[in-house]
C-alpha cells in the first residue's frame, strides 16, 4: 500500500494541515515496515521538521495508532532513535469477498496485514441474493467477533462481487443469476440483524477482479511494477487494470470484463448472453469440462491439479489450450494496453507450469511490438496475498490512514 507523501502548502488552514501531516506521518511509519521507523527518518522523508514530526507522533501514539519498540539507529550522527510501528489494535477493515462457489471473509489492521480470515465453500448459484448476501454477513458477524477479541475495531465493510458492480449495486452477475441486486443495502440490513444495537458500520463495494489487483498491487511483491493487467481464474474470468498504481475503472465503473471477450462467435453460448466468450474456454467449468474432471469447486479443482502434476495427457491438453485462448486474448490487451506485466491469479496460479508456455507463445507471436518473449517475466502468478478479501478490507484503511483523526478511539464506539 505504498502512497506519494506530499505535505500541503502553506494556505491551508491549521486543522486541514495538521490532519494532513498526521496522516502522512503514519502511512510513512507504515510504509517502514516492522520496527524500522524512526521520527528522524520519518522527517526526510516527508519532509517536515523532526520537530513537527516528533509532535505528530505524540499524537499517534496517544491516540493508538502507532507503538514504540526498543531502540534503533536511524542511520544518521546521534543518539539512536526510537523504533515506531503501527499499532496491531484499534481500528481495522472488513472485506467481504462473495463468489459463485464461496465466501471470504478478512480482517486487516493498519499495517494490512491479514489478522482473522474465514471461508466458506457455498454453491450460490441459483440462491436468491438475499439469502447469499444473509449467509455472508452471518459469516462477517463471526469474524468481527473474533476480530474484536484482538482488540480490531473494523470501521467499515467493503464487498468484494463479481460480474459488474457499481452505485452500491450488482448490475449483472450471470454466473450468479443476480441482475440489479441492491447488494450493500441488502448486506448492510442482514450484518445489522446480526447483531442488534451495535453501531452499523459503513458498506462499500467494488469488482472482486478490481479488489484482487489491488491486493497484488499492495501485497504482492511485484516491486517496481506500478502498471499490469490482473486476470483471475475462477468459475468466471475476471480482469482488472492497474496503471501507475491507480485501478482503471472505465467510464462506468465496468473496465476488466475480459472473460466476455469473445473468443469465437459461433462457439458455446455463455450466460452473458454472446457466444464464445473466454470464460466458455478458460473458465473453471470449461477446464474441468475438457480435462475430464467430474464435481466443481474446490474439489475439482484440487482434481485437476493432481492429474496435470501426475502427468495426465487430457488433463495436461486441457490446461494448454486454455493458456493458448488466454494468451491469444490478452495479446489484444496488451497491444492495446501495453502493461508492463499481465498477472494470473484464481485457479491459473497453481497451474502456472502448464499453463505459462502456451500462452507466452501465443502473446510472442501475437504482441505487435515485440516486446514480448516467452519466460521474459511479464507473465506471472499471481502471489498468495493478492485476493480480493484482503483487498476489500484493506481499501477501508485507505480512509483510516487519509483521516486518522476521523478515527481516533474517542470517535469509536
Amino acid at each position: 500500500m505504498k502512497s506519494n507523501l506530499t505535505p500541503l502548502g502553506p494556505k491551508a488552514d491549521k486543522d486541514t494541515v495538521r490532519r494532513s501531516n498526521l496522516s502522512l506521518v503514519l502511512r510513512a511509519v507504515r510504509d517502514e515496515g516492522e520496527g524500522e521507523a524512526t521520527r528522524a527518518g520519518v522527517a526526510a522523508r516527508v519532509g517536515l521538521t523532526r520537530a513537527a514530526v516528533s509532535s505528530l507522533v505524540e499524537q499517534l501514539l496517544e491516540t493508538g495508532f502507532l507503538t514504540e519498540s526498543g531502540k534503533t539507529f536511524s542511520g544518521q550522527a546521534g543518539r539512536p532513535g526510537t523504533a515506531l510501528k503501527t499499532a496491531r489494535t484499534g481500528p481495522a477493515g472488513l472485506g467481504v469477498e462473495v463468489n459463485i462457489d464461496y465466501v471470504s471473509v478478512c480482517v486487516v489492521d493498519l499495517a494490512g496485514t491479514g489478522r482473522v480470515r474465514l471461508t466458506e465453500h457455498l454453491d450460490n448459484r441459483g440462491t436468491p441474493p438475499a439469502e447469499v448476501l444473509a449467509r455472508a454477513a452471518r459469516i462477517a458477524a463471526r469474524t468481527l467477533d473474533s476480530a474484536r477479541e484482538q482488540e480490531l475495531y473494523p470501521v467499515g465493510v467493503a464487498l468484494a462481487l463479481p460480474g459488474l458492480v457499481s452505485g452500491g449495486a450488482v448490475r449483472q452477475a450471470p454466473n450468479l443469476g443476480w441482475n440489479q441486486v441492491p447488494a450493500e443495502e441488502l448486506f448492510a440490513a442482514a450484518l445489522a440483524s446480526e447483531h442488534p444495537g451495535r453501531q452499523e458500520l459503513p458498506v462499500r463495494s467494488e469488482n472482486e477482479a478490481n479488489l484482487a489487483a489491488l491486493a497484488e498491487l499492495w501485497f504482492g511483491g511485484l516491486e517496481r511494477i506500478r502498471s499490469f493487467l490482473y486476470l483471475t481464474g475462477e468459475i468466471g474470468v475476471g480482469g482488472a487494470l492497474v496503471i501507475d498504481g491507480e485501478l482503471l475503472r472505465g467510464a462506468h465503473g465496468f473496465a476488466g470484463e475480459i472473460g466476455h471477450v469473445v473468443v469465437d462467435p459461433s462457439g458455446p453460448r455463455c450466460r452473458c448472453g454472446s457466444r464464445g466468450c473466454l470464460e466458455q474456454y478458460a473458465g473453471q467449468a470449461a477446464l474441468l469440462r475438457a480435462a475430464g474432471v467430474d464435481g466443481g469447486g474446490g474439489l475439482g479443482v484440487a482434481e485437476l491439479e493432481k492429474r496435470v502434476r501426475a502427468g495426465d495427457e487430457r488433463a495436461v491438453g486441457a490446461v494448454a489450450e486454455a493458456g493458448r485462448m488466454l494468451g491469444r486474448v490478452l495479446s489484444g490487451a496488451v497491444n492495446l494496453l501495453d502493461p508492463d506485466a499481465v498477472v494470473l491469479g484464481g485457479i491459473y496460479r497453481n497451474l502456472m507450469p502448464w499453463l505459462a508456455a502456451p500462452a507466452d507463445e501465443e502473446l510472442t507471436g501475437r504482441v505487435v511490438s515485440g516486446l514480448w518473449a516467452p519466460g521474459g517475466g511479464r507473465l506471472r502468478a499471481s502471489s498468495v496475498a493478492g485476493d480480493a478479501a484482503r483487498g476489500a478490507a484493506a481499501l477501508v484503511m485507505t480512509d483510516v490512514l487519509a483521516d486518522p483523526v476521523a478515527y481516533a478511539r474517542p470517535a469509536m464506539t
